[in-house]
């Protein structure tokens, strides 16, 4: 998943101050996590949306194999819902093309909007008119400054964000065989997602692993400083066992410095899924384990939810979709049950 210019607001930032005290996923407000499995939409509530004539629009940040993955699952579950969907869009991590967009939409009349907010006050006011009209708002990772559940939106739902990093502390330990030195490249900017994922990865190794040492830490908020990042860290730490990069686009970055290196021993952790991540994993280079989300179920949670706020039924205001550890010997089945889709046939030709 991407995350430039996702600017968080002080209610965000307040709710991060005990982020790395926390064992479990949290949402922006503090909210408490529910599984996504929980949030169905029952069988008899199922014709009364068939009857309705309800429609959705699904209004995107950006257009990756991430959101395929997630318009696939929302699009699955409202069409078993007999929910049309009326428009499908693509911001460009551009918020005020996401209020065309959100302004475009609504001439189509939908009844439910899945979207992810690019930033927050901008948000607030180009979802305004929707919840004006009683469209039943369900956003992916992020809320609109000042928005209150269930008033304002139906729910918000993400990945387990502590699961995702603990699985990365836990594959990396793994690697390298549960002691030695690493790096950790987070996300240099406040925004409670990649926060907690790059936290809980911290709180991992350092309450589970006293025999692994974070050496060097370094932020990032731009992923093309990646190599330049990863060169001054190996020139101060020559021997790291190993290295955490908070999400796979820096990740690649990472691994161009290795290799510039000669650096044959020192391990990478990620998260989201990548070709160029997955072929060094599966060639047996560098890249020790990916740690993906469920796309396709936070699309399908975000459909249910919309649809249970149409036929009155309350939905908690923070869900989460669990995370999946890749490794070579599961690139095939974790590529399916994230993206629902097969992986690339570069990274299954490397496998045979």
């Amino acid at each position: 998943m991407k995350f430039k210019n996702l600017i968080a607001t002080a209610s965000i930032m307040a709710a991060l101050m005990g982020t790395t005290a926390h064992a479990e996923t949290v949402g922006p407000m503090g909210e408490a996590a529910t599984p996504s499995t929980t949030i169905q939409v029952s069988d008899d509530k199922v014709a009364e949306l068939k009857a309705g004539g309800y429609k959705a629009a699904l209004l995107w940040h950006d257009q990756s194999d991430f959101v395929n993955a997630v318009t696939l699952g929302a699009t699955d579950e409202f069409k078993r819902l007999g929910i049309e969907v009326v428009a499908t869009t693509s911001a460009g991590f551009d918020a005020a093309k996401q209020r065309s967009d959100i302004e475009t939409a609504l001439a189509k009349k939908p009844n439910i909007i899945l979207s992810l907010p690019l930033d927050p006050v901008t948000s607030a006011a180009a979802f305004k008119e929707a919840k004006a009209d009683g469209v039943k708002l369900v956003f992916l990772s992020n809320l609109p400054k000042g928005y209150q559940h269930p008033e304002d939106y139906a729910a918000i739902v993400t990945d387990d964000l502590f699961q995702m990093g603990k699985q990365a502390a836990d594959a990396l330990a793994e690697a390298i065989g549960g002691k030695g030195t690493v790096g950790w490249i987070f996300h240099d900017a406040t925004y409670y997602v990649t926060n907690q994922r790059d936290n809980a990865f911290k709180t991992t190794i350092e309450n589970d692993y006293p025999d692994i040492k974070i050496v060097s830490e370094q932020g990032i908020s731009d992923p093309a400083r990646a190599e330049e990042i990863a060169n001054a860290m190996l020139l101060k730490n020559p021997d790291l066992s190993g290295i955490y990069v908070t999400w796979a686009g820096p990740a690649e970055g990472v691994l161009a410095a290795l290799r510039a290196n000669g650096n044959k021993t020192t391990k990478i952790v990620t998260l989201d899924l990548s070709e160029p991540i997955a072929l060094d994993m599966v060639g047996g280079g560098s890249v020790a384990a990916i740690i993906a989300d469920e796309a396709y179920e936070l699309g399908r949670a975000m459909a249910a939810a919309g649809a249970r706020a149409l036929v009155g039924e309350e939905t908690p205001p923070f869900v989460v979709a669990p995370a999946i550890t890749v490794k070579t010997e599961n690139v095939a089945d974790g590529w399916m049950q994230s993206l629902k889709r097969a992986a690339p046939d570069s990274v299954l030709s490397a496998t045979k």
